[in-house]
Order: structure tokens, then sequence, then C-alpha cells
């Protein structure tokens, strides 16, 4: 089947050459409309990220790497970047968002959207094949999307692509208050449609430009039907690693597979090593060799490592964030004006210099970050502490409010800055008290707490994070707020393909957040780590990700 141009690509590549379209967003909108990532990076103007070339590395090391170690028995379930690690290095996911944030191929070879971005046609690599030698198939593409939207499977995925290719339906049962109780599943029996063995069709119910990068989320990895979704040491994968042996809370070994049709990765075995909570055992680590690298480094601890020898810091812009995480559905953040009140008392500038050392940019409360296509700049959201105590007084609140943050401290930034803001919400009536918690146990407890300080890493577009977040009733909308015209919006900001009529939808949605959203954001993260000098292939990912076949390390 010969490939069909989108009509809309000759348009972006005449504006961002006219300057009219910035090169990120340029490179995100066409590689996710099919054009080849270095058609993109060459039209765009940009010199792709060095990376070693698989034969240039050194071969047959041992990499280990501090990360911690979580629960990775259902990949299609899972909700962190940190067992994504170990899942993605054993099966594989259709697309890849690469260090540039670049769209590209790895289980599909190339894909191609309909004029109106409803069908989206994706060819599968003829040499991909499972690990038992079985071809890589349409079918396996249509079972893995049947098996994550399920609903006994408990996927995040269904909230990123609920909009466009699921339904919610009654299931004829009913809750304890006699409410019906719903259900998702595609929306159409030829959703996921098999064209032949190495072709699949996407016929969406509505318009989206993100199916591609939507693809990469980490729980829409492509598992073995004929293992129903479970994952274990031994599991059957396309990947470039086996899964040889995973003890949470202590480590994960993977051992390159030779015969990986992708060919052979340069290490025999990667490794993570979990190293806990306490900074001071990851800086150990490192300078003492046990591991090469980190997950992450707090900013703070920068200027240690920085003077160690044999050490390189690896940096990397990004929409990484935290947020005040408000439960709408309980008092008092049930009324927006105390969730408004929540913003004006907080001054994201004073968080970003405390907290982050002013690495990264404050953030303005609505999820958009500015590195992302779709972000439009409002007029700034300044601190006024005496507006929040009149809102709070409005909302009932005339005395202010008594709340308890949960909060946790891996990385440490995020105490640091729950610390600055329970400063600065004093002075405006809200007394807020710090229930710091282990990480394991925060995340057990996430989308339960009524006020939480919640971590999100990097994703590449407002719409994403929106969607996956808080559209309504999606499964991480743990504020459980529902807004039915910021629904509206999302739908149509994803079927425009014009940029500035996209960025107007926008307008539209980052105001609302601001107005009635259940957060309030400090800032957005640049984000850092440090390997040694000796792993070669090592380009730091915006979300966290570790790629095991781009690296080497000398045996």
């Amino acid at each position: 089947m010969a490939r069909k141009s989108h009509p809309a690509l000759p348009g972006l590549i005449e504006a961002v050459k006219g300057g009219r379209l910035d090169r990120r967003e340029f490179l995100t909108l066409s590689t996710c409309l099919g054009l080849s990532a270095g058609a993109a990076l060459a039209a765009a103007g940009v010199t792709p990220l060095a990376a070693a070339r698989a034969q240039d590395l050194p071969r047959g090391g041992h990499l280990r790497i501090g990360m911690r170690v979580m629960e990775v028995t259902s990949p299609h379930a899972i909700s962190w970047v940190q067992p994504a690690n170990i899942t993605m290095n054993v099966a594989q996911t259709l697309t890849r968002i690469t260090q540039d944030n670049t769209v590209v191929p790895l289980l599909a070879a190339s894909w191609e959207a309909s004029d109106d971005i409803r069908t989206w046609t994706f060819r599968l690599r003829p040499e991909a094949t499972w690990a038992n030698g079985r071809p890589f198939t349409a079918d396996d593409v249509i079972w893995n999307i049947g098996h994550i939207v399920a609903p006994e499977t408990g996927s995040s995925a269904v909230g990123l692509i609920g909009s466009y290719l699921l339904n919610e339906v009654e299931t004829g049962e009913t809750d304890e208050d006699g409410n019906p109780v719903t259900t998702m599943e595609l929306w159409d029996a030829n959703a996921v449609e098999k064209v032949d063995d190495k072709t699949v069709r996407f016929n969406l119910k509505a318009p989206t430009v993100t199916l591609p990068e939507d693809l990469f989320f980490y729980p829409m990895i492509m598992l073995d039907p004929e293992e129903g979704g479970s994952f274990a040491p031994g599991a059957n994968g396309t990947g470039p690693f086996a899964l040889e042996d995973v003890a949470v809370g202590e480590r994960a070994v993977l051992r390159a597979r030779p015969d990986y049709w992708g060919g052979a990765p340069a290490l025999d075995m990667l490794e993570y090593v979990d190293l806990g909570d306490d900074p001071s055992a990851w800086i150990a680590a490192i300078a003492s060799g046990q591991v090469h690298g980190l997950y992450q480094l707090d900013a703070q601890f920068l200027p240690v490592v920085a003077d160690m020898p044999g050490l390189v810091v690896h940096n990397a812009v990004t929409s990484a964030t935290s947020v005040v995480q408000m439960k709408v559905t309980e008092a008092p953040f049930d009324d927006p004006r105390v969730r408004l009140a929540m913003r004006y008392a907080m001054d994201s500038n004073r968080v970003l210099e405390l907290a982050v050392q002013g690495r990264g940019l404050p953030a303005e409360h609505h999820f958009v970050c500015p590195i992302h296509p779709e972000y439009y700049p409002l007029d700034e959201m300044t601190r006024d502490p005496e507006r929040a105590r009149a809102l709070l007084a409005e909302a009932g609140y005339p005395d202010g409010i008594d709340i308890t943050m949960t909060a946790k401290a891996d990385p440490p930034w995020e105490l640091a800055a729950v610390q600055v803001i329970a400063e600065q919400y004093a002075e405006a009536g809200i007394n807020m008290a710090i229930n710091n918690v282990p990480g394991a146990t925060f995340w057990d407890n996430w989308d339960k707490v009524p006020l939480g300080f919640v971590e999100w890493a990097h994703r590449p577009g407002g719409l994403t994070v929106l969607n996956l977040g808080f559209r309504s009733g999606v499964p991480w909308n743990a504020p459980e707020w529902s807004n039915a015209e910021f629904d509206a919006l999302l739908d149509q900001a994803a079927a425009a393909l014009d940029v500035g009529e996209r960025r107007e939808v926008f307008r539209d949605i980052q105001t609302l957040m601001q107005q009635d959203g259940p957060i309030a954001q400090p800032v957005w993260r640049a984000i850092s780590t440090v390997f040694a000098e000796a792993v070669a292939g090592y380009v730091m990912h915006p979300q966290y990700f570790f790629f095991g076949e781009e690296l080497g390390v000398p045996a």
C-alpha cells in the first residue's frame, strides 16, 4: 500500500519555514500526521540529538541504575514510569516518543491519517517477532487494545483514548444509591480493524491528532495474548531484553536477547537497584560505583555531584510538575471559590525559587505548559492573599480553613515546595498541616486523599495530560472534577489541525481550569540526573525512560 501524505503537512512545513510555527510544535504535529522524524527534523531545521549507534557502543556490560522497583505484574494497569522502565524493555509499544519529543515508529513501521483524522492506518514492522519466534501481527494489536479497555483490567489508558475510541454503556446494574452502573467498551465492532496480518486500522468515533502519541503511553504496551495480560520473569515479549528476576523494593534484572528482531543490544544485562527514599543513599551509590546512574536527582543535590570525578550531569526541559490536588466531592474543596482561593494564595515564582532553585518555569494553575504546542499565554495570575481571604469568606469560611496536605519526601523538592506553600497559605487564612508519608504509602492512596501534592511526569502535549487527569470520569481524575464544557472543549481541540485554532480553544480550556479547576499548580520543572561518564549512548528522556538497546557500558 502506498503511503499518502496528509493534506495538512505542506501547510505545516510552510508555516515552520516562514516562522509562523514553533519548531517544537511542528515536530509534534508533523510526526503525529505521519511525516518521518528525519524529514520533520530536516524541515524544521533541527539537528537530531546525538546518539551512539549500536555498533559503536561498548559490548558485554552490566548496567545498573538506581530506581524504585515497583509492582509489575499487570503492565496494562501500571500508573508510574518506574515499573514501565522494566516492562517497556521487555515488551514494546507501537510508537515511541524520543528524547526530542518526536513520535517515531517502533512496532509500527509507519502510519497515515485520513483527511478528517478519524481513520488511522498503521503498518507493522514485517521483521518484528516475539521472543519465542512468532511474528508480531495485527491480531496481537487487536487483542491488546481489547484487553486494555476491558473494565476488569483497570487501565488508566481508557482516560486517554476514551473520547475517540470508547463508549460509556450501562451494565444493567445500579449502585447503592440506585444510579446506573456504567462501563466502557469500544464504540464500534470495527473500531480496531485488521486490514491484513501486518496492517491495523483505527476507525475513531471522533477526530484526534494525538493517536500516535497516545499509543506510546506506557499502559499501551503490546503483551503476548497467550499470556493473558500477565507479566513475570520469563514473559514472552517483542523487546530487546527478557525479565530474569524482580523483587519489589529491591531490584529487577533484565538480560539482553541476542535474537532480538532489532539487533542484539550492546548490554548483556540491565539492572535496576532500589535505593529507597533517602537521597544520601543515592549519592553514596553513584559515588561508590554501586550504580552507574540514577532515575532522577533533585536540584538541591546537583552541586554535590557536580565535582565528583567520572560523573556527568544530564538535564531535560520538561512539563514535569507536581500539583496541589483537591477532591471536589469533599468539603471545603466542593466550593469553587475555595479552590480559586487556593490558587490566589500561592506565589508560584517564590516556590520555583526556593524549592527547585529556579530550575524550571512558574506554572499558571491550568496544567498546560509553555512547551506544549497548544499553550495560550494568559495574563499572569498573581498572588493575592486578600482576594483569597475574601473568596473564603464568600464560601462561608470567614475565619479561614484548616486543611491537611498529604505529601511525600521523594523527590525531596516536593516536601520543600509544600512547606513554602504552607507558609504562603497561612497569610491567606489557610492553615495547612503537612502529612509526610513514605513514597510507597503515598502512591497507594494518592487518588483517595482529600488534598495531596501529586507528582506528574512530562507529557508531550496539553491535550494528553488534560484527557488523562481531568476529563469527566477518567481513571486518573482523582479530584472527581466533572465539567461538561471542559470535556467539549477538549474534543474541539483534538479535532483542530490548525495550531492557531487549537490555541484559541486552549485559551478557553486554560481559563476554565484557572477559574473552576481542581488543582493549584506551582511550577514546571527542568529535570536532572547523573550517570557515570563510562555509560555510552545516554540522553535524558523528558519522561525518565531508559531504552536499554540505546545504552552501553564497558564490561
